[in-house]
C-alpha cells in the first residue's frame, strides 16, 4: 500500500510537470535547467544522504550486494541481446531496444521511491547501482547505437582523443564522484557537520519534485494516443516492467534473505526506460523517435506495474 501511494504521489508530480509545460511555465530551456539540477545536485545529494543515518551495513552485505549487481547487468546484457530479435524489431531500433532493456531510470525515479520505502540508508545499496549504470551506457549504450558512417571517418586521432577524454568526464560524472564519496565517509566513518548535513538533505529533497515534473513535461511533446497502438513496444513493456524483475527477483529471493537489499534490487529492476536512452539515441544517430516512445510509455505503465511487481514478489 505504501509504494502504491508514493507510486500515486510521483504520477501526481509528473502530471504538473505535464500541466505546467502545457501552461508554457515549463518551457523546453527550463526543462533542461531542471535536468541539470537534479543530475549534478539534488540526486547526488540524495545519494549522499545515504551514508549520513545512524545505521550501518556489514561489509557481508556490500559485498553481496555488489555480486548481485554485477550478476544483474550480465544477465541484462544477454537479455538485451536476443529481445530485438525475438521480438522481430526493425534492424535500426536494435540498438535502441538494446539499450531500453538495460538502462532504467533508477536516479529520477528509482532513488525517490527506495529513499521514501525504505529511508536513506537504503541509498547505500542503491548508490552501487549507479558506478556499473554510468559505466556501461557510455561505453555499451553508445556502442549500441548507429553511428553514421561518414561521421566515423570524418572524426580524427585529435578528436578522438577529445572524445576519450568527453567520455571519461562523463562517466566521472557528479552521480559517479558523490557515490564514491558516499562510500568514502561510510567506510572511514567520517562524520559530517550538521550544518552540511542539513544542506545536503533540503537539496536532497528536490529529487523527486523536480524530476518527476521533468518527466512529466516530456510527456507533454509526445502524442501519448500513438504510445498505445504500437504492439511491439507494449510487449518489449510488459517484458521490462512485468516479466524481467519478476522472475529476476524470484531468483535473488532464493539466495538472498535481507529484505531491504531484495527491496532495493526490486525497484531497480522495476523502474521505467531511463531517459538517457534517448538523449543518446539523439547525439549518436540511433531511433531516437522509438526511444523517446519507449521511455514515455514504460513510464506511465510503472505507476501501476511497480506497486504490481512489488505485491507479486514481496507479499
Amino acid at each position: 500500500m505504501l509504494l502504491l501511494e508514493q507510486m500515486v504521489v510521483l504520477f501526481l508530480l509528473m502530471g504538473i510537470g505535464y500541466l505546467c509545460y502545457k501552461k508554457n511555465i515549463i518551457t523546453d530551456e527550463v526543462s533542461k535547467k531542471l535536468s541539470a539540477i537534479v543530475v549534478n545536485i539534488a540526486n547526488p545529494a540524495l545519494v549522499l544522504t545515504g551514508c549520513m543515518g545512524e545505521e550501518k551495513i556489514q561489509g557481508k552485505e556490500l559485498l553481496l550486494t555488489v555480486v548481485i549487481i554485477l550478476a544483474i547487468y550480465t544477465v541484462l546484457i544477454l537479455i538485451a541481446q536476443i529481445l530485438p530479435w525475438a521480438l522481430h524489431i526493425e534492424k535500426k531500433s536494435h540498438g535502441v531496444y538494446k539499450a531500453m532493456t538495460i538502462f532504467s531510470n533508477i536516479g529520477f525515479m528509482g532513488f525517490p521511491v527506495i529513499s521514501a520505502l525504505y529511508g536513506s540508508s537504503a541509498l547505500l545499496y542503491a548508490a552501487l547501482f549507479t558506478i556499473p549504470y554510468n559505466i556501461l551506457i557510455y561505453t555499451y549504450g553508445i556502442a549500441s547505437m548507429s553511428i553514421r558512417k561518414e561521421d566515423e571517418k570524418a572524426l580524427s586521432k585529435e578528436k578522438d582523443k577529445s572524445r576519450s577524454g568527453l567520455l571519461l568526464g562523463r562517466i566521472l560524472n557528479a552521480g559517479v564522484i558523490a557515490c564514491i564519496v558516499t562510500m568514502i565517509l561510510y567506510l572511514f566513518r567520517i562524520p559530517i557537520p550538521d550544518m552540511l548535513g542539513d544542506t545536503i538533505t533540503h537539496l536532497s529533497n528536490l529529487t523527486a519534485p523536480l524530476s518527476m515534473m521533468v518527466i512529466g513535461a516530456s510527456l507533454a511533446t509526445i502524442d501519448l494516443k500513438k504510445l498505445f497502438t504500437d504492439v511491439k513496444l507494449l510487449v518489449f513493456s510488459a517484458i521490462k516492467l512485468l516479466v524481467i524483475p519478476i522472475v529476476g527477483m524470484l531468483i535473488i529471493k532464493q539466495f538472498v534473505s535481507n529484505e531491504m537489499i531484495c527491496g532495493v534490487c526490486m525497484v531497480m529492476l522495476a523502474t521505467p526506460v531511463g531517459s538517457m536512452t534517448a538523449m543518446l539515441a539523439q547525439q549518436y544517430d540511433g531511433d531516437y523517435e522509438m526511444a523517446s516512445k519507449g521511455v514515455a510509455l514504460t513510464t506511465i505503465l510503472s505507476v501501476a506495474t511497480i506497486p504490481l511487481v512489488s505485491m507479486i514478489v514481496m507479499g
